[in-house]
């Protein structure tokens, strides 16, 4: 089964700030007794999303209404550190963000994001800045991830390179992100090697 070939990513985005934002921020470990992940996105950032003793919503910015919908998440330095739960980066795939820009990615999430078809790239914390001060000055504006040609881009004219490892970015360009689906698709390839192989 051919996958997407993700060229392009686009759409509003939001800012989360911090640094060292941990899988146990991104998902707590309370939420992850799930049987599949579909349920996970409105647990996302639950507990800097509602004040643990009334229950009621926080200023997060998640929370502000000028970016529902936003797809595109803006953040720090080492996001997604912390336990290598895959349930963070699927937490933030069903709440409905397509990418992650940060300083830089914890390395398990962002392997396990990849997996997704959920590009993960990286930006000097300047240019995130300038990405923020866009955005929040007007949640409206559009956010591009150019995988072809590694640019982010915003619909106000900033334009950034960003650094992936290349592995990653031709996996996804070339739709190649789902290692699982590689080897279905070739299970011919397989049985001829293994019985090429007299150890097998």
């Amino acid at each position: 089964m051919a996958l997407e070939k993700i060229t392009s990513v686009s759409g509003r985005a939001v800012f989360v700030p911090g640094a060292d934002i941990d899988t146990d921020r991104i998902i707590p470990a309370r939420f992850m007794k799930c049987v599949t992940f579909d349920g996970l996105g409105e647990f996302a950032f639950y507990d800097v999303r509602f004040d643990p003793n009334t229950g009621e919503k926080t200023n997060h910015p998640l929370n502000d209404s000028r970016f529902d919908g936003a797809t595109i998440l803006l953040a720090g330095v080492n996001f997604g550190c912390g336990s290598s739960r895959e349930h963070a980066p699927q937490s933030l795939s069903k709440y409905g963000f397509k990418a992650v820009v940060a300083e830089s990615f914890a390395e398990i999430f962002f392997g396990n994001s990849t997996g997704l078809a959920m590009p993960c790239v990286c930006l000097t914390a300047a240019e995130i800045d300038q990405l923020r001060q866009a955005v929040e000055a007007d949640p409206s504006v559009e956010i591009t991830l150019d995988m072809a040609n590694k640019r982010v881009r915003s619909s106000t004219g900033l334009d950034f390179g960003f650094n992936m490892p290349e592995s990653a970015r031709d996996a996804l360009v070339a739709g190649r992100w789902d290692p699982i689906q590689e080897l279905l698709d070739r299970e011919p390839q397989i049985a001829d090697l293994a019985k090429a192989l007299h150890y097998v």
